[in-house]
Parts: structure tokens; sequence; C-alpha cells
């Protein structure tokens, strides 16, 4: 049971990744690179704010921040200097390589003995998980599990709201149709700066909250998280089908969840964790090919 509740734990966390990837590819259509950087940019900040007696609040919001500039840097290279938005996620993710290494100084440290917002979540809300009847072994991570959905949904909904206001929906239509956004008189590259910033601070807000549920923030750590929310998106993407704005932004959650247990379940059954990319890169692509393969069968059904 506690195995259960920790791999759903842990792919809510991530689910902030996959949320930060469907910002950046889905609505924007930029191939974001800077996933893998941010990612560890916002552990890496968290981590070493926790060790220096930073409220956990305050050390997830400043890993937040970081992703978001990191984010607005890549933006501003492709919107200012004219770079090609592969070539610019790459730029970026290579200089964080080293930014994070500088801050954190050296390649893994520690949270042990330091109070994280598990450790507060946990207190608040151990009581309830009680109360539901979980026992004293799985109540612990039913707590974290529950902190994670709630930050989850909070995240979504405010995502939800904000890209049906009016900046909201400029940016949307900026991503998808940016010609027809500039004969309107929008700033696409302002947009496109902004959008890159949400998305990863997202992502940034994942590595941080993953520092903190697992213990300790390495500078490896991002490696293959661009590969992850893709997987997600598209995963949850061939769940739910066409679906507006929200029903999208909760389906690409339940892809992150749904990937992390069938990755858990892979391993419990046996497979070396080195094929894992491997498999990774098979979900991948079964997630993209069998929606068109439906689809084709569906047509190719209605034209008999």
């Amino acid at each position: 049971m506690i195995t259960l509740l920790s791999t759903w734990t842990f792919g809510v966390a991530l689910g902030f990744v996959a949320l930060g990837v469907f910002v950046s590819f889905k609505l924007f259509s930029f191939p974001d690179i800077t996933t893998d950087g941010s990612f560890t940019l916002g552990a890496v900040v968290a981590t070493v704010l926790l060790v220096a007696g930073v409220d956990p609040v305050l050390a997830t919001l400043a890993g937040m921040a970081a992703g978001a500039v990191a984010g607005s840097f890549t933006g501003m290279l492709h919107a200012i200097l004219g770079i090609e938005p592969l070539l610019s996620g790459i730029l970026m993710t290579t200089a964080l390589a080293s930014i994070n290494l500088v801050v954190l100084g050296r390649s893994n440290v520690p949270l042990s003995g330091v109070k994280t917002l598990f450790d507060r979540a946990e207190f608040a809300l151990l009581p309830s998980a009680r109360l539901l009847g979980f026992d004293e072994v799985t109540a612990g991570e039913a707590a974290r599990l529950g902190f994670m959905l709630l930050a989850a949904g909070g995240a979504v909904l405010m995502l939800y709201l904000f890209f049906r206001t009016r900046l909201g929906t400029a940016m949307r239509a900026g991503g998808d149709t940016p010609t027809m956004a500039r004969a309107l008189g929008r700033n696409t590259g302002g947009l496109t700066v902004a959008g890159l910033a949400i998305a990863n601070s997202l992502t940034a807000l994942s590595g941080a909250v993953v520092a903190q549920y697992q213990g300790f923030a390495d500078v490896q750590m991002g490696i293959g998280m661009v590969v992850w929310g893709m997987a997600s998106v598209y995963l949850g993407a061939a769940l739910v089908g066409q679906v507006r704005l929200g029903g999208a932004l909760l389906a690409t959650l339940a892809g992150s969840v749904t990937f992390r247990l069938l990755v858990a379940a892979a391993l419990r059954a046996g497979l070396d964790p080195d094929w894992l990319k491997f498999t990774t890169a098979v979900v991948v692509l079964t997630a993209l090919v069998a929606p068109r393969l439906l689809v084709r069968r569906h047509q190719a059904s209605a034209a008999r």
C-alpha cells in the first residue's frame, strides 16, 4: 500500500513538469529543452535555502522564481536574438548545468534533519489520514499524497483561470497563430517570454518539491525531464482524446501519474533499470502513434 501511495505522490510531483511542458509545447508550440535545467535549478535553489534555514514555503517559491527567470532568458534568446526555439533551450540548459553546480556547491546535498514542506503537510494532514482509515505506517504517506493533490489541483485551477483571462487568451492565440496575433497588434515575442516563464516556473516547482520529497538535491536529477513531460502530455491526451483547456490540464496531470505507475509496475515486474529509458521511449511512441492508428481504423471502417 505504501509503495502505491508513494508512486502516486511522486507522479503528482512530476506532474508539474508535465504542466510546464503542456504550456510551452501545446499552448506555444515551443519545444523547450530548458525543462531539464530548470527542474534541477528549482531543486538546487530550494535545497540551498532550506539548508540555510529559510522557511520551506519561501524556499520553494524562490526555486519557482529561479525557474521563471531561466524560462524568460530562453524566451528572450528566441524573441530578441532570433535564435531557433530548440537551440535557445539547448543553450540555456547548457548554461544552467554550470549554474546549478556552482549554486549547489557540490554534486549532491542531502536534506536530512531539515524541515520541508512535507513535514508540515504530514503534521497538518496526518489526523485526517488516520480518520480515513490509514494505519500508522501508511498515514504519513497518505498525508503527503493529499498535500500534493491539493497543490496540483490548485495549480491546474490557477492555470485554467489565467488562460481564460484576456491576457491568457492572447497568449494562447499568439502560440496558435502568431501571424494573426501580430496582425492584431500583439507582441508575440513578449507573450512567448511570459509563457516560457510560466512553464519553467512550474518545472522548477516540481524540482523543488521532488528534492524535498526524496530528501536531497543532485545536479544530475533533471536529466530526461523533458522526455517525462512530453510522455505525460501525450499519454494524457491518449487517455481522454480531444478536450478543452480544463480537461487537457487535468489529463496532463493524469498522464504523469499513469506514466509513473507504468514505470513502477515495470520495475516491480523485474525490468532491468538499464532498459528504463528505452521503455520510456516506447511509451512515448505508443502514446503518439496509437491515437492516429485508431482514427485511421475508424475512418476506414466508416468508408466501407
